[in-house]
């Protein structure tokens, strides 16, 4: 199946399949975002327009409000009334014809005025004075309710939803008296039906399929157009901050506005698929255009495609034919300048091919000549070896022990700078280093005598970690030729390793006269450029103290950010030291 398919991945299939997806990717992104800014246009529109209608109905809602309260403020300024709430607070109890003719005066002001259901009229000490019949005011409304109408000064207080008069509810309200400074002498308690707070009026400027519901402070649902809503939904309405909500399996935007004398709130539901009808035109000429897009798009893509590709197709076939036979040229010219370029390029590089043709078998014998020459020049180190060996046991016979030993060190010497193993190449341990510096100070020991003296103090856990081969007998040498060399008298080379954070600082000093401060300043200025001293056509064997700072910086670059490499300190009478800083791995391979 696959091999049937990759007949087909070609050039221009990849150009047409590429632009195409390029430009489906373009347009999708498009009318997805230009869907969701339209859809999200007419939601803030609808509910900026739904908020204005809030705002009505909570005006027209205080309203309302206030006119039950004048219709209460009437009853409680009535002179009669006054009379009657004063004898009660003189202990002197209303008569049966005082409390009668309250209830005519109550029932003229109620003529004023619909939706209410009852009115009640208690005295200071919570006696019912109208009705004629019924309980006291402690047992009508909670003691709370009394009480913070006594604090509210005359404010009328809404209570709720009345549990007796589901239909109701009830607001109460202290009765001061004007007479005896305005002090406290009664009870105003008023039942009002709910759906004198029914704004059906606002209905017709709302979208088709709206709902409004009017909460009081208590969460209880005052008035709805919402057929069957329960308690358990309107307290997710009113915890929910988005700007639409699901109710009974419908996306509804909603928009709430309080009233700030009662503490109610308006809430205003509108179904989003009202809100959005006339978003499926837009999405019907979304498709309509990306239809007709993607065919004009795939016919351009395909023309462009060929017209780019097709010269290229050329130029392979004559790389075919050129196969069976002498390279051959292109002679075809093309109005793309890459493509022109391209096999110019071509042309150039067959012509360039057929000359090196006839020297292949020049160069073929004048390179067999020079690899023989090369294998005749080699050393092999196993001859070395066996040399050195003859040699040491030549020694033994002639009882030149000494001498034996030096050479078994000069033999472990050349084997451990010329072998390597396959498995870490250039990397050691630093105890293998420190091995190998041990044998060449011995050697060199041959050279000073009793002048040369060294000390090497480096923690045990510390000889597991893998350096670079050589790293740190060149700093070694330098301190013993230049240091101990220079020096009259016994010298000392020290060899120190110490923990430096995740570290390991490595230090290697001598007591000699040290580096002139000329010479140390342009040392230190090639370091800081990178140069050896073979960079300037100075002598030197690559592994001394530059290279040494090189090979620091290329191999732990990575592993030490900040690390600055090979430190030399030094100054005239002071001695040499250098210093520098290597990860403590054990694995090459983790660098």
């Amino acid at each position: 199946m696959m091999s049937k398919l990759m007949k087909y991945n070609t050039l221009r299939n990849q150009m047409l399949v590429g632009f195409l997806l390029v430009m489906l990717v373009i347009l999708l992104v498009v009318a997805i975002v230009m869907y969701d800014s339209v859809g999200t246009l007419l939601k803030n529109h609808a509910e900026k327009q739904l908020k204005q209608t809030a705002i009505q109905a909570s005006g027209r809602l205080e309203a309302l409000i206030e006119r039950v309260d004048l219709f209460t403020m009437q009853i409680i300024t009535n002179p009669h009334v006054q009379s009657v709430l004063l004898e009660e607070m003189n202990m002197a109890r209303a008569t049966f014809a005082q409390r009668q003719e309250m209830t005519a005066t109550v029932n003229s002001i109620h003529a004023y005025i619909s939706g209410v259901h009852s009115v009640e009229i208690y005295s200071g000490y919570e006696r019912l004075l109208y009705p004629l019949d019924g309980a006291n005011l402690s047992d009508r409304v909670e003691p709370e309710w009394i009480e913070k109408a006594r604090e509210a000064k005359g404010r009328l207080i809404w209570i709720g939803i009345d549990p007796h008069y589901p239909d109701t509810i009830l607001a109460i309200r202290s009765m001061s008296l004007v007479d005896r400074w305005f002090l406290s002498g009664g009870y105003l308690l008023l039942r009002m039906n709910l759906d004198y707070f029914v704004l059906d009026e606002l209905h017709a400027s709302m979208p088709e399929g709206s709902h409004t519901l009017l909460i009081n402070q208590a969460g209880e649902l005052v008035t709805s157009t919402y057929p069957g809503i329960t308690q358990e939904e309107i307290d997710r309405l009113m915890a929910s901050a988005d700007q639409t909500v699901t109710l009974g399996g419908r996306d509804m935007l909603i928009v709430r506005e309080d009233a700030s004398e009662m503490n109610w709130t308006m809430i205003i539901l509108t179904p989003v698929e009202a809100v959005m009808e006339g978003i499926s035109v837009l999405r019907t000429a979304i498709v309509v255009s990306a239809a007709i897009g993607t065919v004009l798009f795939l016919i351009l893509s395909l023309l462009l495609s060929t017209y780019i590709t097709r010269p290229i197709f050329n130029l392979i076939r004559t790389m075919k034919s050129s196969r069976f036979g002498v390279l051959k040229t292109n002679p075809a010219t093309y109005s793309s300048i890459e493509i022109t370029e391209l096999n110019k390029t071509y042309n150039q590089m067959i012509g360039h091919i057929n000359e090196l043709i006839q020297l292949v078998y020049e160069k073929e014998l004048l390179q067999s000549r020079t690899e023989l020459k090369a294998l005749q020049s080699q050393i092999n180190p196993h001859f070395l070896f066996n040399t050195l060996d003859a040699l040491y046991w030549s020694l033994q016979e002639h009882g030149e022990d000494e001498l034996a030993e030096q050479v078994v060190a000069l033999s472990e010497l050349f084997r451990y700078t010329i072998n390597k193993d396959r498995k870490t190449g250039d990397w050691v341990t630093l105890g293998d280093e420190l091995e190998h510096i041990e044998r060449y100070l011995q050697i060199m020991k041959m050279r000073f005598g009793d002048r040369l003296h060294w000390s090497v103090d480096v923690p045990a856990p510390f000889l597991s970690a893998r350096i670079p081969r050589l790293l740190i007998q060149p700093l070694v040498e330098n301190c013993i030729l230049h240091g101990v060399g220079n020096k009259l008298g016994p010298g000392k080379v020290e060899i120190k390793a110490v923990a430096a954070g995740d570290a390991i600082r490595i230090t290697v000093s001598d007591d000699g006269p040290g580096i002139p401060e000329d010479v140390l300043d342009k040392m230190r200025e090639r370091m800081a450029s990178g140069k050896t001293w073979q960079d300037d056509g100075g002598a030197g064997s690559g592994l001394g103290i530059l290279n040494v700072h090189r090979r620091i910086l290329l191999y732990y670059g990575a592993a030490l950010p900040g690390n600055a490499g090979l430190v030399v300190e030094s100054g005239a009478g002071r001695g040499t030291r250098f210093m520098l800083e290597i990860p403590h791995l054990k694995e090459a391979a983790s660098l």
